[in-house]
């Protein structure tokens, strides 16, 4: 019986290790500020095709840093860095053209 559960625990340990955290990925966006959430530090942006991520369209990303954020007036046009993370994706290195 020992002889099982260690097995059962070694093999779950071992699982537990081999699962590996995917990096996030980066892709440039350019768009244009329609709203801001300064509560929630969202912005929804109208966006052109990202990389091989999304088709152009308008949706919210959170925005990160504050100070990102911070910059941001509706109806700025930018060019920013979109990141893709394991669950999520946020706007950030933010340029107001």
């Amino acid at each position: 019986m020992r002889r099982i559960v260690f097995v059962l625990i070694a093999a779950l340990l071992l699982a537990a290790g081999c699962h590996k955290k995917e990096e996030a990925k980066r892709y440039p966006m350019q768009g244009e500020i329609r709203a801001l959430d300064p509560t929630a530090k969202t912005a929804t942006i109208a966006a052109g095709k990202i990389g091989d991520w999304m088709e152009a369209m308008t949706m919210e990303y959170q925005v990160k840093p504050d100070t990102e954020f911070q910059k941001l007036h509706v109806g700025d046009k930018i060019d920013a860095t979109v990141v893709v993370t394991d669950p999520g994706y946020y706007v950030t290195d933010v340029k107001v053209k």
